[in-house]
């Protein structure tokens, strides 16, 4: 995942500059003809997905109210599963976008939308969509890539801390949502910079709290109080925590098969120009987003984010378009000899994963380690962890020599 400037072989080194404004017109005009089409198709679209998703977790959590008989359990687990999956990723996602702001529907608004997460839809947009979204998988300026917990690239220097990177990882997708929310809260930020008590991060502290409290009491208290009657209290608190952790494990995986995936590229932040044209801004998100291949069932699970590369190229268009328009943008890739990155969802999976597991260890550790040298390798990395700096670049260095004569 070495920042694409410093790769032996640049992708886009074949560009022009007019190429790549060119890039920016041809990607336009896809944008254009969308926003000229968008209509009463689209309306519908959102608002069946919307009516479906609510139907469906009404139900779960009525039939859960049982959920003292297995069978009962079983069925509102992975109903209230299912209908947090689509309010998260199809609905509440993509309407904090904006997407479907162009309906002028109160209901259905980016600036009136309260979503089934711990972080507060209005932190979470300025987060996502004015950060990530503007300095995508720019090191050092886009913190989701990574989320500010993990190694996410080899010129990053590696620390023993790096090496529980992979159990940090599956943690994070465990309570995803609740990562999320310090994230958009930027409290380790502010720790560190000693601003806890600043007033307006203690507003926006109390806002994350306060949004917690209301997300857990239904979920962890009225709901399961309502199960009483029937002595289902127990079951139907382990069926809402169970379809969170399903929730935010889903939601996490997407994600990372979005920005994550061996192929992807990374940026400098100082070979980004200040004055960055649409016709580049256009070809990082390109290079910088990787899709999911899947049915129309998937794409809908995953907030059609399994088109992530499309989706990174035009975040306000409605999500159900983006089938529409990836052949359209796949061939302005091969158009333009640019990879469009695709594969199914268990390889894109192992793929992030594989890279997590990766970058955790020392550069060309794994790479140079097989079954033979295994437990020589294992010796060289116990000597690193043990070692002082000094010790960690000598080793370093001969890793790196050892790994460019593989």
């Amino acid at each position: 995942m070495t920042v694409i400037t410093k790769k032996p072989e640049n992708p886009i080194a074949h560009l022009t500059p007019e190429d790549i404004e060119q890039i920016g017109y041809e990607l336009d005009a896809i944008r254009q003809d969308v926003l000229d089409s968008r209509g009463a198709a689209d309306a519908a679209y959102i608002r069946r997905v919307i009516s479906v998703q609510r139907r469906l977790e009404l139900g779960s959590r009525a039939v859960l109210l049982a959920s003292v008989f297995p069978p009962a359990w079983v069925a509102g687990t992975v109903g209230l599963s299912v209908a947090k999956i689509l309010e998260n990723m199809e609905i509440g996602h993509n309407v904090l976008h904006g997407q479907w702001d162009w309906m002028r529907d109160p209901k259905i608004h980016s600036t009136t939308w309260e979503w089934d997460m711990a972080s507060p839809s209005e932190q979470w947009q300025h987060s996502h969509n004015q950060v990530h979204h503007t300095y995508t998988n720019i090191v050092g300026k886009d913190n989701d890539l990574g989320y500010g917990i993990m190694r996410v690239d080899e010129d990053q220097r590696w620390h023993p801390m790096h090496l529980g990177q992979p159990l940090w990882n599956f943690i994070n997708a465990c309570l995803f949502e609740y990562g999320i929310a310090a994230y958009d809260l930027e409290l380790r930020g502010a720790i560190k910079r000693g601003q806890t008590k600043d007033p307006e991060f203690r507003r926006r502290a109390r806002a994350v709290v306060n949004k917690i409290r209301r997300q857990a009491g239904k979920d962890y208290v009225v709901h399961p109080l309502l199960s009483l009657p029937t002595g289902s209290f127990l079951p139907t608190l382990v069926a809402n925590v169970t379809a969170n952790i399903v929730r935010n494990i889903w939601s996490h995986s997407v994600i990372m098969c979005g920005h994550f995936p061996e192929g992807v590229e990374t940026f400098e932040r100082k070979a980004i120009p200040p004055n960055e044209t649409k016709g580049q801004w256009y070809v990082r998100q390109m290079l910088g987003s990787a899709n999911i291949s899947g049915s129309k069932l998937m794409h809908i699970m995953t907030g059609n984010l399994s088109h992530q590369i499309e989706h990174h190229l035009f975040p306000d268009l409605p999500s159900n378009r983006y089938a529409e328009i990836a052949p359209k943008v796949q061939a302005l890739f091969e158009k333009y000899d640019l990879n469009y990155h695709s594969a199914p969802l268990p390889q894109q999976v192992y793929s992030a994963w594989h890279k997590v597991v990766r970058l955790s260890l020392p550069n060309g550790w794994l790479e140079t380690t097989n079954a033979k040298n295994f437990p020589q390798r294992v010796g060289l990395l116990y000597k690193m962890v043990r070692g002082g700096p000094k010790v960690r670049r000598a080793a370093q260095a001969r890793l790196q020599q050892e790994a460019r004569a593989v």
